[in-house]
């Protein structure tokens, strides 16, 4: 038993369903294929719900502040973590259920089960054979674990959405993105938080400022931070805990161990090198600019080529694929002056270029940072620090690169990033009138140049 579409999808996250959804309105015969629930890694497992957590886990420090502002509470606030697992749950639900409708408006077919590529042409999905003129895989990616003595005592992120209880102590693996977020979540919802990981510093990649000032700022707020470090072994002790070993030779007792050292392209088992289409060395899908791979009929976009892992670029790929298969409009991605956020505490924001990966492009750089008290600390006394950077190219004064750490980062450089991607210069950011009193006017009131 067979079926013909135009165009397959095997992947039902938002990359996935944007281009489903805009592949069917152009009048092509559609389906896609989820072997989970339909909305994908950062509607049910990722952005979304780790975000919800993010905002609960500021309450704490709310209430702590509200007193220096003359609120009484009247007694110790205290968190009933299952109770915000449900709500968080509730919520998946009903944004699953948005999904399903798009599909079913746009009137895509849905098919439930795993699929497999079988051919240039074809997939097995749903024990039928099913054929397509183009194929698009866009299955993201999955929480990766290194194999090591005792590594069936860890969980992963998507574990750490769903504990039935919040842990007194928990060893946070990683320095990226993931595990920085997580860091603080659990460690402002009252645990005790160790944080392990082998660079020198958090956030590899991003801007050496913003490293520093993240890491100084996570210390302040009581993570533990263990830098060149890694763990050797996870042994379950007598008392019930978990005691792990690290590569000094020292140890770390904790209840619960996370580990967020990456995330893997979700390409196993979909019988694609056997179809012929060419992979990485981390088993990433081999992609031109226009998202198609080594097989002309077969094409893949986010998480899964192992290009920019962010929700917002998957769907943007998606539009620049269905615009260049059915709509006669050939586009290609731009992945210059992506803006994102890292929803640690704080948060960072930042769009373009570092100032090392400036450095390197452009050559002589004006660095313009800030660093200050927030106005809400001013009354709280809280010793926390807000940093703003700006880089630009020297020659013609474009501003090549904003980043930030400190409250509300992700909502700021939004903004920015428009200002950026438009080739704004120093002196347009200069004559920009701020809003006063605000943070975010201080992208607009910096003067002075850092030494180079």
């Amino acid at each position: 038993m067979s079926e013909h579409f135009d165009f397959f999808v095997i992947g039902a996250g938002s990359g996935g369903v944007r281009a489903s959804r805009l592949a069917a309105a152009t009048g092509a015969k559609v389906a896609i294929a989820e072997e989970l629930r339909v909305g994908g890694t950062c509607v049910l497992r990722g952005c979304v719900p780790k975000k919800l957590l993010v905002i609960g886990s500021h309450f704490a420090n709310d209430f702590e502040d509200a007193r220096a502002y003359g609120w009484d509470l009247g007694g110790e606030p205290s968190l009933d973590w299952p109770r915000l697992i449900a709500a968080k749950n509730k919520e998946l639900d009903r944004l699953h259920q948005i999904y399903l409708g798009i599909l079913d408006r746009n009137k895509v077919t849905l098919v439930n089960g795993r699929a497999t590529v079988t051919g240039p042409k074809s997939v097995s999905a749903g024990g039928k054979t099913i054929t397509a003129d183009t194929i698009l895989v866009a299955t993201g990616g999955w929480p990766s674990l290194p194999q090591i003595p005792g590594i069936e005592h860890a969980i992963t992120s998507n574990e750490a959405l769903e504990l039935p209880s919040l842990p007194k102590r928990i060893a946070i693996i990683g320095s990226g993105y993931i595990a920085v977020e997580f860091a603080g979540i659990f460690a402002s919802m009252g645990a005790s938080v160790t944080q392990i990981f082998r660079a020198g510093k958090v956030l590899r990649g991003f801007d050496e400022d913003v490293r520093s000032h993240l890491q100084d700022e996570m210390g302040k707020r009581g993570v533990t931070l263990l830098a060149g470090r890694q763990v050797t072994s996870i042994a379950k002790r007598a008392d019930g805990g978990l005691e792990l070993t690290l590569d000094d030779g020292s140890a770390v007792a904790c209840d619960q161990v996370l580990y967020a050292t990456g995330r893997a392209p979700n390409t196993r088992g979909l019988g694609l090198e056997q179809a012929g289409v060419e992979l990485t060395a981390n088993g990433a899908i081999r992609v031109d600019a226009y998202s198609q791979t080594s097989v002309p009929s077969i094409h893949a976009i986010g998480d899964v080529t192992d290009r920019m892992a962010l929700t917002p670029v998957a769907i943007g790929e998606a539009h620049c694929l269905v615009d260049t298969l059915f709509n006669g409009r050939k586009r290609a991605m731009s992945y210059e002056n992506v803006p994102s956020a890292v929803f640690s505490q704080p948060t960072v924001g930042t769009v373009g270029l570092s100032e090392q990966a400036a450095a390197e492009k452009y050559g002589a750089l004006d660095i313009y940072v800030t660093r200050f008290k927030s106005l809400r600390d001013t009354l709280t006394g809280r010793d926390e620090k807000t940093l703003m950077k700006l880089v630009v190219k020297r020659d013609d004064q474009k501003v090549v690169g904003a980043h930030m750490v400190g409250p509300e980062a992700g909502e700021i450089i939004q903004g920015i990033a428009i200002a950026v991607a438009m080739g704004a210069t120093k002196q347009d950011f200069d004559r920009t009138v701020g809003i006063h009193p605000t943070a975010a006017e201080e992208f607009v009131t910096m003067r002075e140049k850092r030494p180079t």
